[in-house]
């Protein structure tokens, strides 16, 4: 674990430069007075954590330190305390439910955010597990994604199902799921289309999918995962938003956290959604995607 969370800090290493260059700019000792406030209010909104983030974290430092004098570091400390505060109630691993065979995950996410890998990395680590995962390719539209799944399915063991170009995204949902049930699978990972500027196609393609699974197991989705790429920065909390309308996400996996100085995008929708996040990627390794965990980002964010 020591090891990622070296990489998860390396992975923050742009987002953490972004404050830390405030921070030693602003409090290598000073007094915590408006004036201080306002800046490192400034500083947290221009790190993509978000308005609301860092308001709450102002009105924290406000009520508990307003006027004293503090230094860099134990701005520092404070800050990964009351980043990790936020973090810890959305941080929370995606448990399979041993009851079912299989445990359907929906995997949803823009085109280009890291899904069909999240996908491959997932698998992985289940089959380490010694659980047994199916894959689905029912992004039909892209080539990529079908080729790409199945080297991860070579690479996992694990079966990938998959069709035609522009076959029937439901119907390859529905065939797996039968398979996946004869087979005693652990767990059926579903990867979908992301075309989000055709919203209209890809709500209908995404309701039916579920409509079509509901036919055979009126639990199914038993996950619906969002897969966000963290140098969108802000856009991210757009996506999420555009996604819950179009299906129940119940998790999000946050990917490229290691090409990003926007890391505090992760905060951001932890204070505004509350949805759980479930695992971080900062790298392309396999071993580069794990459980989120709150402090270990935190500190990692502030360089701790």
């Amino acid at each position: 674990m020591a090891g990622f969370f070296n990489r998860l800090k390396e992975g923050l290493s742009r987002s953490t430069a972004k404050i830390s260059t405030g921070l030693t700019a602003a409090f290598t000792r000073r007094k915590l007075d408006d004036a201080a406030l306002e800046e490192l209010e400034e500083l947290l909104i221009g790190a993509d954590l978000g308005p609301a983030v860092a308001r709450r974290i102002i009105a924290n430092f406000r009520r508990t330190r307003f006027g004293k004098e503090v230094t860099e570091q134990e701005i520092r400390e404070s800050l990964a305390e009351e980043i990790a505060a936020i973090l810890a109630p959305v941080a929370h691993p995606l448990v399979l439910n041993p009851a079912l065979h299989p445990h359907v995950v929906l995997v949803v996410g823009v085109n280009g955010n890291g899904k069909t890998t999240t996908i491959g990395k997932m698998a992985l680590r289940y089959k380490q597990e010694g659980k047994r995962p199916m894959l689905v390719a029912a992004d039909t539209f892209r080539a990529a994604a079908v080729e790409q799944l199945q080297i991860w399915g070579e690479r996992t063991g694990a079966p990938v199902i998959a069709g035609p170009p522009n076959a029937d995204a439901a119907g390859l949902a529905f065939d797996a799921l039968t398979q996946a049930a004869a087979d005693n699978a652990d767990v059926l990972l579903i990867d979908t289309a992301g075309r989000l500027h055709n919203k209209a196609a890809l709500m209908d393609e995404l309701a039916k999918i579920i409509r079509v699974l509901r036919k055979q197991d009126p639990t199914a989705p038993h996950s619906v995962l969002l897969v966000l790429d963290a140098t969108t920065g802000q856009n991210a909390v757009q996506q999420v938003r555009v996604f819950k309308e179009l299906v129940a996400v119940t998790g999000l996996v946050v990917t490229k956290l290691d090409g990003s100085a926007r890391g505090g995008i992760v905060i951001a929708l932890a204070e505004e959604f509350g949805l759980p996040v479930h695992a971080v990627g900062v790298g392309e390794k396999a071993e580069d995607l794990r459980p989120f965990e709150a402090l270990d980002f935190a500190r990692g964010l502030l360089g701790g």
